[in-house]
Parts: C-alpha cells; sequence; structure tokens
C-alpha cells in the first residue's frame, strides 16, 4: 500500500506541475501606444510638448527642457493632465490639433 500512495502523490505532483506550467501566461506584446503619443509643438516652435508611451508628458517651454512634467491619461480625444507641480490642466484633440489649455500645438511630422 505505501508503494500505490507514493505513485499515487507523484502522478498528482506531476498532474499539478503541468497543470501549473500551461496557466502561466505566456509573453504579452506590449500595448499599441494610444495615437496621440508623441510630439507636439506650437506654430512657433516655442513649446514642445511629448506625450510619452508610458503615460507620462515632457514640455519645453523656450528651450528649457522639462520645464513641466507629469503624467496624463487619455479618454478617446481627451487628455487630463496631472502635473508632477501638483496642478492640472485638459486637452483635445480635433482634426489633428491638439488644443491644450490656451495653446494650439500640431503634431511635429
Amino acid at each position: 500500500m505505501p508503494r500505490t500512495a507514493a505513485v499515487t502523490l507523484g502522478l498528482l505532483a506531476l498532474l499539478a506541475a503541468s497543470a501549473c506550467k500551461h496557466s502561466r501566461p505566456g509573453p504579452q506584446a506590449a500595448p499599441s501606444p494610444h495615437p496621440h503619443v508623441g510630439m507636439w509643438v506650437t506654430a512657433d516652435g516655442r513649446i514642445r510638448q511629448e506625450l510619452l508611451p508610458n503615460g507620462r508628458y515632457e514640455e519645453e517651454r523656450d528651450g528649457r527642457e522639462r520645464a513641466y512634467t507629469g503624467r496624463y491619461t487619455v479618454t478617446g480625444d481627451h487628455i487630463d493632465y496631472f502635473d508632477d507641480l501638483g496642478f492640472t490642466a485638459t486637452g483635445d484633440v480635433r482634426d489633428g490639433v491638439l488644443y491644450h489649455e490656451h495653446l494650439v500645438l500640431y503634431r511635429e511630422r
């Protein structure tokens, strides 16, 4: 009887290991970045805002890199900004143009 119990336990252990091995999720492809990810620039080039694929943004003003940084969320064509300094802002993309508070930014090509 002890030998049968050992064989049964061994088989159960193999089945459990096999089930765990097959139930693990495999490597998944990284999600595609949102279509608004990328560099946006004012017509005069003084303000450059980059929406990064990781949900962060960096804004350059008059050559001062990282003048503003923070995170953002996108819902459709609406963007909510949460600056690292504590203030919030919004933006909307309409016809390929980003209207961000009082700024008008165009996709850099």
